[in-house]
């Protein structure tokens, strides 16, 4: 098993000064990185009954008129062989990758001696590989399986004379098996085991490989990458290194592309342009075309992978540029902001138990005590002033989340002036509802609120707009210190996998004060949210250490801001 096999989680932290050569160094110099160049490989999961486009140079019918070895071009960037079990996933990757084969080697489920050599068979002779259920117990057996007829090596039956019955594989497993062997229009079955009677009219079943032809090759799908989750899937395996498709074995107890470090490698440094998924557990899978093409960006935070949270804890300094009155962020310029956040964050690396990851929250959208030309009590930064602290903070691999305050505006409307922000891989979005008022409403005078309709409206545009650019997922930032601020909390929509959710807990004052709306907060929020605690330098009393607010504060914070 190569290096690649080995769990992301399972690497420590980068060093502190290996920070400065993340993967989000390459976004300084190339704005949207390699995001763009791999859009076009999103792509829903196209019906595999769909008619298939098919290479077919060097495999015309012979004079016997004998099945010809066709590969299949893939129709979707993406296809998923996710059955619930092995025999089935064994069809669905023929399907994916042969129009046709003249051969098929089919060995029995459950019997993984037989099944290795069945692989080998099936790679040697460059066919699918298939599975027939495991026969079933003979009568009065007390659960032994029955013994196999005799057979010599090289023999060959006729399955049309075999009674499909007789041994009990007469289920849905063995229908599909042999729908797929009259789809493929296979002429010989090399069997491999115990696999029962075939119900394949007209097939010649071969016990031995020395009796069957190697056919004439098809052409090899060397543009296809076949990424499997578990070990169980040889049948489909071998199948995909028949078919000529490069194969990559995720990390044992992987699923998730996107916690793995080795699988986006792997996905990265593929020249392929189509994915097949091979495992049952990618069927679960929300968007394996985004998570695929998000893989396939190559990008990675700090410690690797592309999963925020639990892998990681986050360490922030808040505020807007140019001013320091809104938070420590603003005090200095961007070079020494990025130095600070990088500081901060190190007072963390001892005392947590996860990797630490710099962030920058800065304010784009500032509450205004006056409407303004446009009347929405909201000053709205460039997205050209705000840039250069992406810039650096992707240079020194910090995150970095664009927060709203949009007075009278929608957050939605703020949200879109900072698309070209958004687009980069190490931006995630904040919205300040303090700050969301309504039409009567002026900021300083009432608390804000929003409902869970908006914020759902924007996450759903953050979602596709992560999706349509192949991107990494994203922090999507909820600030809150009264309840009536997120309305209808229990239905925020928590559920696009492009995105991951924070609450951000903003209380300050006393310790008890704030540890009480801490508590008060987590009560019904919905399920599966991270949570951010915010140290005030001024206002707390007193304000936590990092020890103290790793200690102290429970459940330990995943992100933790200064202001």
């Amino acid at each position: 098993m190569s290096s690649r096999t080995r769990s992301a989680r399972n690497r420590p932290a980068r060093p502190r000064s290996d920070r400065a050569r993340s993967t989000w160094t390459r976004l300084a110099r190339t704005g949207l990185g390699r995001a763009s160049a791999h859009r076009v490989r999103v792509a829903a999961v196209a019906s595999l009954a769909a008619a298939a486009l098919v290479l077919t140079a060097g495999c015309t019918s012979s004079a016997d008129d004998r099945t010809s070895l066709v590969t299949r071009q893939q129709e979707a960037r993406v296809t998923v062989v996710g059955a619930t079990d092995a025999p089935e996933r064994a069809v669905e990757a023929s399907r994916a990758l042969f129009a046709s084969s003249p051969v098929a080697v089919v060995a029995p489920d459950g019997d993984p001696e037989a099944q290795a050599e069945a692989s080998d068979e099936a790679r040697r002779l460059r066919v699918p590989m298939l599975l027939a259920p495991a026969p079933a117990p003979a009568a009065g057996s007390s659960g032994a399986s029955a013994s196999p007829a005799p057979s010599t090596t090289g023999s060959t039956t006729d399955s049309a004379a075999a009674d499909p019955t007789a041994d009990g594989t007469a289920d849905g497993s063995s229908t599909v098996l042999a729908a797929e062997l009259e789809r493929l229009g296979v002429d010989t079955v090399l069997t491999v085991g115990d696999v029962g009677a075939l119900d394949a009219t007209g097939v010649e079943v071969v016990t031995g490989a020395s009796s069957v032809d190697v056919p004439e090759a098809g052409s090899p799908r060397s543009d296809v990458l076949a990424v499997v989750a578990g070990g169980d899937d040889v049948a489909a395996t071998a199948t995909a290194r028949a078919a000529g498709a490069e194969v990559e074995a995720l990390p044992d107890g992987v699923v998730d592309l996107q916690a793995s470090g080795e699988a986006i490698d792997a996905l990265h440094a593929s020249t392929t342009t189509a994915t097949v998924l091979i495992g049952a557990s990618f069927a679960s899978v929300p968007d394996p075309g985004w998570s695929v093409a998000a893989a396939r960006s190559g990008e990675q935070l700090p410690g690797g992978g592309q999963r925020f949270f639990p892998d990681r804890r986050f360490v922030a300094l808040y505020g807007a540029p140019g001013t320091g009155a809104l938070g420590v962020l603003g005090e200095q310029d961007v070079a020494a902001t990025v130095q600070r956040t990088d500081a901060v964050a190190a007072s963390y690396d001892a005392v947590s138990d996860r990797p630490v990851v710099p962030l920058l929250e800065i304010i784009a959208t500032v509450a205004a005590g006056a409407a303004g030309a446009d009347g929405d009590y909201s000053n709205e930064l460039s997205a050209e002033s705000i840039a250069p602290y992406v810039d650096a903070a992707a240079a020194a691999g910090q995150y970095v989340v664009i927060d709203l305050q949009p007075g009278r505006a929608d957050f939605l409307s703020q949200a879109k002036r900072y698309e070209s922000l958004l687009s980069r891989p190490n931006v995630g979005l904040a919205l300040d509802p303090e700050w969301r008022l309504e039409a009567d409403q002026v900021p300083l005078r009432q608390i804000g609120g929003v409902e869970a309709s908006e914020v759902n409206v924007v996450s759903s545009w953050l979602a596709d707009l992560v999706a349509s650019k192949g991107l990494p997922p994203k922090m999507f930032v909820l600030h809150q210190f009264r309840l009536d601020m997120l309305r209808d909390r229990s239905t925020i929509d928590t559920s696009h996998p492009e995105l991951e959710t924070l609450i951000h807990v903003d209380g300050q004052g006393s310790q008890p004060d704030k540890q009480a709306t801490w508590r008060t907060l987590h009560d019904g929020a919905p399920a599966g949210v991270a949570w951010g605690w915010k140290n005030f330098y001024d206002e707390d009393a007193p304000m936590l250490s990092p020890e103290q607010t790793m200690a102290d504060v429970s459940p330990t914070p995943d992100l933790v801001t200064y202001q």
